[in-house]
This record gives C-alpha cells, structure tokens and sequence, in this order.
C-alpha cells in the first residue's frame, strides 16, 4: 500500500489490524522504510511539505510499531 498522506497512513494501520502481529510489524516496517525514502527525495528535491508530511507519516508507522512490540 503506497502512503502520502496521514489519512492513509492511518487506513493502512486499520487495514493491517486483523493481520497477525508479526504480519503487521513486516507490513509496517516496509511502509516506515518507503517513508524514509520518499522524505529523502522530498528534500532533495526541496520540497518542504513533501518531506514534513512524510515525517509525519514516519511517526504515526513508529508509534504503532511500538504498540506492537510492547503486547
């Protein structure tokens, strides 16, 4: 699933909540990587926004990340 935005990146989280966890921690870890990708194109291209609302994105995948390693 390809994540641009906050909105998705939270449906992406409540469509992998009926995979088993370590399905989830894949799926997620593959997500948070693509973001890392994207914010660095992003600023390399000089897009500010592009780049912060990856970030933010990186943060919402990492919190539920950590939700799942703490169960």
């Amino acid at each position: 699933m390809n994540i641009n935005n906050e909105d998705q990146a939270r449906e992406a989280i409540a469509l992998w909540q009926s995979d088993p966890p370590r399905a989830q921690l894949k799926n997620l870890r593959l997500a948070l990587e693509s973001l890392e990708l994207s914010q660095m194109y992003y600023e390399q291209k000089g897009n500010e926004q592009g780049a912060a609302r990856a970030a933010v994105c990186q943060t919402i995948i990492a919190c539920r990340i950590a939700e799942i390693e703490a169960e």
